[in-house]
């Protein structure tokens, strides 16, 4: 309220905020006289731009924004107040992502939806402080309703004043306390480790996630007793988390007292019933907005009870809200124009018909194995790659954790294919990571593929998928000495030896690239993969986007333009070659002693060793314990 005000105004002001601590207090000698209140929670994570409805590979489709606006107002009107939540990862999954930092369509969209609070996810960081920071602006210069953020524990460095503006522009703080229907929420957000290390450009700190949590309810809690005189529902907005029961979000609400409920995003995981641990409710509905997830709680004098939890699928039943179609329709034009145009491709655009089926996300994931799928965006990396380079590709590979959807049965249209690879940005600031032309000596070209053999059990997300090459690995050999057969694989099916000493040619993604510059790190420095430039001199990490691929007029050749150029290549029909695996790559287990020693490295041999010196210490224990035995008797 300005100076300029009148004192009736002022008085009336005052009237208000005096009724509002009146009924406060009133709402909390009622509930003191009830056995409970029910509160309902609506909520979300894991979202990732998804705008639009998914096809599965059953045929059907779940989630899309105009389907969950629906259901959202459904619930509000039986629930009037219900709060609506969010998990983070709101962003960077489909086309309407390369407006994020521009328009910050995603944002808006969750306020034309009726958002109340999200939080960020790592995704949210594709684009850099940078563009997070410019995303932020654009939301606010929107005039759209949006939804509050809150982020207690992954913040800029005191330096980033740019980032620190933005945040405090927006409103983005640690927690937000609601009042609804007489009840009081703490609403916070956290970012978990795993999350930070999957946003490693991202440019900020992390706190402890343990120690923020505790600090946060600590704070709030005293606040809202001091403010109003009881103690709040506290909600914990959690980027971290959880895996078959366990995991950051379980360690969490285990060390942290006083959360009521974690919204837990990150893993993609979907729980059917909450996660109960030390009084603290978990909950996670999955990604892509393909459910929504309704929790109902009773409150009590001790806390709260789960009365009722349950996902609602974003499945075809379920109508479109038709102003939020429009908005969407309205937004798919921005995106045709301010960026497709550049690639003079349009939205749906049928690139190809393809009758195959291929593997799902959560397939390609679940067990190491050849997938036409993986074949397919390495293939297309390599012709990519033979387009844009004077010097012919050796080897290409990509990986499952940048492969984000799969390619349906029927027409394959732009907005799909760029649904499969839709992560990063490139050195040129334009959505979309970018391929990179590298070398391998033959040494770390086998390491390489070694990596795909032994990393994935540990790693899901590090299983490669590779072009030029063929191999096999038996999965009972030793940790990285899984392979036993690695040849280049030429045009006309010939086959040629790799040579330690020479070097390739290879193209993956930027971000690949980065990975598997940290491979040594990761393998105990028994594996190596240095990328090096035409020379054979080594390339910083930090230096390879000066290897980014460019076309003929100086473009950035993105992976996802990679893949529909390819797409386009083949006249209209999917290539029959990917309607089944092509045995480049054997996966296989056996304790046959021939196959476990085929090609055997160093990794078996020092095993070998180690476990003859156990059987020889074995054998002179026995015998000193014999002898021991011996001489005690002949003594008696």
């Amino acid at each position: 309220m300005s100076q300029e005000e009148c004192p009736v105004r002022r008085l009336l002001c005052l009237v208000m905020l005096l009724a509002l601590a009146l009924s406060l207090s009133v709402s909390q000698v009622w509930a003191a006289d009830e056995t409970a209140d029910e509160i309902t929670i609506l909520y979300t994570h894991d979202m990732h731009s998804s705008f639009l409805p998914k096809e599965g590979p059953d045929g059907h489709s779940r989630g899309g924004y105009a389907r969950l606006k629906t259901l959202i107002d459904e619930q509000k009107e039986e629930h009037p107040n219900a709060l609506v939540l969010d998990g983070g990862d709101f962003s960077m999954g489909s086309l309407f992502q390369t407006a994020y930092s521009t328009s910050a369509l995603e944002l808006r969209a969750m306020g034309q939806m009726g958002y109340d609070v999200t939080t960020f996810g790592n995704h949210e960081f594709d684009y850099r402080a940078s563009g997070l920071a410019d995303m932020l602006y654009a939301a606010v210069d929107s005039g759209d309703p949006l939804p509050a953020i809150v982020d207690a524990n992954y913040l800029p460095p005191q330096e980033d004043e740019e980032t620190w503006d933005a945040l405090y522009t927006y409103g983005v703080q640690d927690y937000r306390i609601l009042e609804r229907g007489g009840v009081l929420y703490v609403i916070f957000g956290l970012t978990g480790v795993d999350s930070d290390e999957c946003a490693p450009m991202s440019g900020m700190e992390l706190h402890d996630p343990v120690e923020t949590a505790k600090r946060v309810v600590k704070e709030a809690t005293e606040q809202c007793q001091t403010a109003y005189g009881e103690d709040p529902v506290v909600i914990c907005l959690s980027h971290s988390g959880t895996e078959k029961g366990k995991g950051e979000d379980y360690e969490l609400a285990r060390k942290v007292d006083g959360i009521d409920v974690i919204i837990s995003g990150h893993t993609h995981t979907t729980l059917e019933q909450p996660i109960e641990v030390n009084d603290t409710y978990i909950v996670s509905a999955g990604e892509n907005s393909k459910n929504l997830g309704v929790l109902t709680l009773t409150r009590t004098q001790d806390g709260v009870e789960l009365k009722d939890s349950r996902l609602v699928p974003v499945d075809e039943r379920v109508p479109e809200d038709p102003q939020m179609a429009a908005w969407i329709e309205e937004a798919k034009s921005q995106v045709e124009q301010d960026y497709l145009a550049d690639f003079d491709l349009e939205f749906d655009q049928v690139l190809v018909d393809n009758p195959y089926q291929f593997d799902t996300v959560d397939e390609v994931y679940d067990t190491q194995h050849e997938s036409t799928l993986g074949n397919l965006l390495a293939d297309a990396y390599y012709w990519a790659g033979n387009q844009a380079s004077q010097d012919p590709v050796d080897v290409a590979l990509t990986a499952s954790g940048v492969i984000r959807d799969t390619f349906p049965k029927g027409p394959i249209t732009v907005s799909q294919v760029f649904n499969v690879a839709s992560l990063g940005i490139g050195a040129d600031g334009v959505p979309g990571y970018p391929l990179i032309s590298v070398y391998l000596t033959g040494k770390d070209l086998k390491n390489a593929i070694e990596v795909d053999a032994s990393v994935p059990p540990l790693m899901s997300a590090a299983q490669l998928f590779y072009s030029g090459v063929g191999y096999s690995f038996n999965t009972n050999r030793m940790i990285f000495d899984k392979v036993d057969y690695a040849v280049l694989m030429r045009e006309g099916g010939i086959t040629e030896p790799i040579v330690d000493d020479q070097l390739y040619h290879v193209v993956t993604g930027l971000y690949i690239g980065q990975m598997l510059g940290a491979v040594e790190s990761s393998t105990f420095n028994i594996l190596t993969v240095t990328p090096r430039d035409a020379q054979g001199n080594p390339i910083d990490i930090s230096q390879l986007e000066d290897y980014i691929l460019h076309d003929d007029e100086g473009n950035e050749v993105k992976e996802w333009y990679a893949i529909a150029s390819y797409l386009q290549s083949m006249g209209g029909e999917m290539d029959q070659k990917y309607g089944q695996t092509d045995g480049r790559k054997l996966v296989y287990s056996s304790w046959n002693p021939v196959s476990l020693l085929k090609n055997a490295g160093l990794p078996t041999f020092v095993a070998i060793l180690a476990l003859v010196i156990v059987v020889v210490l074995l054998v002179l224990m026995v015998v000193l314990v014999r002898k021991f035995i011996l001489r005690r008797m002949r003594r008696n």
